[in-house]
């Protein structure tokens, strides 16, 4: 009898095929979704991450009419993770320390609404653990002004192009180039000190 890498896959978990876990989607918008990715790719239970763009109003867009600002949408990455294995809160957890949460404008080098930062909830309890998370941000005084980070149900997800998924990934030297170009890191540790 002839296993399928599936099949073996649960049999050497000890899982019968039925018993495969239920994966559940997360969306966020951190600015530059090349930035976005790697800090959720090394969670255990993140099966996957893809860079694209939501919260807009044109259908299926592509990365120029984005980037012009005048389509509505957020570069965003969306996350489907294993909720047994890591939950939403860390996931927001991971979210807040990536991110300028003060700066509605843009983040980082990258400036316009095209880059501004938001969560975009999947379900009534996301949307109960992004709120509460974000106001316990607002009363700790841990950022020098107010949290503007948008709060909202996530709408169409539009995957953007082959080139921009696992960017990080596939051209690393470039991409550290604009990654500290951009003062990401150097934003980052001041408003957050070491996150490592």
């Amino acid at each position: 009898m002839k296993l399928t890498t599936l099949a073996l896959s649960f049999m050497l978990l000890g899982l019968a095929p039925q018993d495969k876990p239920e994966l559940a989607k997360a969306t966020f918008a951190g600015g530059c979704f090349w930035c976005m990715e790697p800090p959720f790719d090394k969670l255990d239970g993140v099966h996957s991450t893809t860079s694209g763009y939501t919260a807009g109003q044109l259908d299926n867009p592509s990365y120029e009419q984005v980037s012009s600002g005048h389509t509505g949408h957020t570069e965003a990455v969306q996350i489907v993770y294993d909720p047994a294995m890591v939950s939403y809160q860390e996931l927001l957890d991971i979210f807040w320390v990536n991110v300028d949460p003060t700066d509605k404008a843009g983040q980082f080098c990258d400036r316009g609404s095209q880059y501004r930062p938001g969560i975009y909830y999947h379900d009534e309890e996301q949307k109960k653990l992004a709120e509460a998370s974000k106001r316990e941000l607002e009363v700790s005084g841990r950022l020098p002004k107010p949290v503007v980070v948008e709060v909202e149900a996530a709408t169409t997800f539009y995957r953007a192009e082959d080139y921009h998924q696992d960017y990080y990934k596939r051209h690393a030297f470039r991409y550290k180039l604009y990654r500290r170009g951009c003062g990401r890191d150097r934003v980052l540790k001041r408003l957050w000190g070491n996150t490592d």
